[in-house]
This record gives structure tokens, sequence and C-alpha cells, in this order.
């Protein structure tokens, strides 16, 4: 039995879970910012790492308290490495570094985006070789896992990442912060009647949304411009129904080439409801690729998904230092390059 506590605060939400095994979550408390940062139309920095120096502490001791289990019986704190806010991560990175040195815990620094593709651990056991859409307001990316914790991007966006796009869009409809969600139920409303373009990009699993966003911009000034009313949930659903159509395709082309086991979503976005269903109907095409979608709750940012990658991170000797630091700009591990190997976890 391993007992892992994690920490996530990489953008808006204050999180701490307590994961036993790597699949059975005993806490998972997050403390989201949304409404503050609803107000100015998108996540505002400073206020989000002041938020957390506040919140910090009370979902830890939530976390143990709700777990019903001590410091004491805790194996290992995970804790989000990068990539994020830079202030935001400080706050997590501290926080973990101070209970380690106080209750004599090893560390393991956790990148965030493999929280987002391991939190598909708790549907079920993950098969290699693995193929993430891993998609959210700062990432689209396509990402191989020949084998347990080593990941490949096979491709990312060059632009804008699918979240970003919405965010704007939703922006230009007047449909405000968050966009995501708000797109994605009045789009439900609406029918593709206004066509627009995909954008073309070198990669063949790259991805590119600024076009798109530029695109619908267009469109509703010209709209304008004739004189003619814009359907705002028309213009919701054509972006989306291209914009998801995008991520689809260069998916199931990366399925058809790489042949993987298991396809799964990662990431705020693949909480969409529409692309959910696209995924489900493109499944059918899959001869031997299982395809798993995350629960709603481990979609977005939270504790729970930083525990399960730690969890294994924890059991291949993937440990860290007091002399880490929050890295914005994290990149993925590769190879298990980064494998400390450690067999008596002593990192103090």
């Amino acid at each position: 039995m391993t007992m892992i506590l994690a920490i996530e605060s990489s953008c808006d939400e204050t999180a701490c879970a307590i994961v036993k095994d790597g699949k059975e979550i005993l806490a998972n408390i997050v403390s989201s910012q949304i409404n503050v940062h609803t107000k100015f139309g998108g996540v505002v920095p400073e206020v989000a790492s002041r938020i957390h120096v506040e919140n910090i502490s009370t979902v830890i001791m939530e976390a143990l308290e709700k777990a019903d289990i001590k410091m004491e019986e805790i194996d290992a704190i995970a804790y989000t490495l990068g990539p994020g806010l830079i202030g935001s991560l400080h706050v997590g990175v501290q926080a973990a570094k101070t209970l380690a040195w106080l209750y004599n815990k090893p560390l393991v620094p956790i990148h965030h985006l493999t929280g987002h593709i391991y939190a598909n651990a708790f549907v079920s056991d993950l098969q290699f070789p693995l193929l993430a859409l891993v998609i959210s307001g700062g990432h689209t990316e396509l990402v191989l896992m020949k084998s347990d914790y080593d990941f490949e991007i096979l491709g990312s966006t060059r632009d804008d990442a699918i979240g970003e796009a919405y965010d704007k869009v939703a922006r230009v409809l007047g449909l405000g912060y968050p966009g995501g969600p708000k797109i994605d139920k009045i789009a439900k409303e609406g029918k593709a009647n206004y066509h627009l373009p995909k954008p073309k990009v070198d990669g063949e699993y790259d991805f590119s949304f600024s076009g798109l966003k530029t695109a619908v911009l267009q469109l509703i000034q010209r709209e304008n411009k004739a004189g003619r009313e814009v359907k705002v949930e028309d213009v919701a659903c054509s972006f989306q129904e291209t914009a998801l159509s995008m991520l689809v395709e260069k998916t199931k082309m990366a399925v058809l080439e790489y042949q993987p086991k298991m396809l799964v979503l990662a990431g705020g976005v693949a909480a969409n409801s529409r692309l959910r269903e696209m995924m489900q109907e493109a499944e059918k095409d899959f001869e031997d690729t299982k395809l798993i979608i995350p629960p709603l709750y481990c979609c977005t940012d939270n504790a729970a998904m930083i525990g399960a990658s730690g969890y294994i991170a924890y059991k291949h000797g993937l440990f860290g230092d007091f002399d880490a630091s929050a890295d914005p700009s994290l990149e993925m591990p590769r190879d298990n390059v980064n494998f400390s190997q450690n067999e008596n976890h002593d990192n103090i």
C-alpha cells in the first residue's frame, strides 16, 4: 500500500489529494478561483498566486482530514513542478518542500500534463503503447507512450492551444469566460451554417487554431458590415465543429499509424461533450485500440491526477530535491531519463 499526498497549483486551482496505490482517491480537495478571474475575462497571474498563498494550507488540512490519515502515514509528496504560471507553481512547490522537510518524506516532482494523462488510470488500467490527446487552455498535443512514464510528443499546436482559442472566440461572441463550457453549451442550440476554413500546418500531427479564431472575427465583421444578423449559436457551432474535427482527424491518423492499445483524452477540453461524442464515433473505426475518456472531475486541474502520476514516478524512483525550482516551461520526461532509481527513497 502506497499513500501519495499530491499538490497542484499550476494555474488557478489550489488543490490537494490523497491517493492510495495510484488508483483510489481518498480525498481530492480543490479550491477554484474561477469566480474571481471571470470578472477579468481570464486568469490574472498575480491574483492567482496570492489566492494560492491564502488557500494552500487549508486544502492540505482538509485533504488529510477527509482521508482520515496523518502525515506520518504518507509515503511521498507529489507536486506539480511545471509547466504553468510561475507564481502559482511556486506556492505549491514551497508547500511540498515544507512538508517533505518537516516530516522527512521524499519529494516527487510531476509534469502537469502527465497528471492529466494518468487521470485515466482512475477509469482503467493503462495499456501500452498508449496515445494521449492532451487538450487544455495552454496545451494541444498528441503524445505517444510506448511504455509506462515514457512520453514522446508527436505533434503540438503552432500557436493557440485549443482551450485558448475557445476563450478568445467566446470573448468575440460576447459569451464571457471561461469560453469552453459556454461555447459547448450554446453550440447545441445552433447549426454549423457558417463556413470556416481549417488552418493548414506542415507537421503531420501539429495543430493551428489562431487562423480559425481570426476567421471567426472576420466572419462577424463581414456579417455586421452587410447588415445581416449574426446568429451566435450558429457561429459557436460552426467554430466548434471545425476545431474539434481537426483534433479528431489528426488523432485518427495517429491511431492508424501507431496502432496503440489505448487512446486516452486528457486536459480540460476533454470535458467537452461534443468532442466526447465525436471520439466515441471515431472509435468504431479503431480495430484494436480502446478509447478511455476521463471522468469530468479529472478533466480540469486537480491534485488527484498528480497523485496518480506521482505514484508511478514514485515506484520508478523519480525523486526530487530541495534545489528544484518551479519551471513554467518544464518539458515532458522522455525514456525515463530522469529516473534516479533511488531504492532507499532518501532525498533529504
